[in-house]
């Protein structure tokens, strides 16, 4: 596993509090995956309701609250593919 993607797992996990309603993949390009889920926070490149996908720099921007998740998704450095729902309800559980 990557040391971006057990950074990415780490940093989740502090922001989760306890499981989430719904699946998540996070896709770091060139790292890997995390998937967030009711089970919490790990690495994983299961199934999900909803994929979001960024390059490492997007996405540890975002993590650090550096980089808006709508204006990176406005322009293109976020993509989604699944359930804009399920992304959002995850954007406002993670703050």
């Amino acid at each position: 596993m990557s040391t971006v993607i057990e950074k990415a797992v780490e940093a989740l996990t502090e922001k989760m509090s306890g499981g989430f309603d719904g699946s998540v993949k996070f896709v770091i390009e060139d790292e890997g995956a995390v998937m967030i889920d009711a089970e919490g926070v790990r690495a994983g490149d299961d199934d999900a309701d909803c994929t979001l996908t960024a390059s490492s720099e997007t996405f540890q921007g975002i993590l650090a609250g550096e980089v808006n998740p709508t204006a990176a998704f406005m322009t293109g450095k976020l993509k989604l593919d699944g359930d804009m729902g399920t992304a959002m309800r995850l954007g406002s559980v993670l703050g």
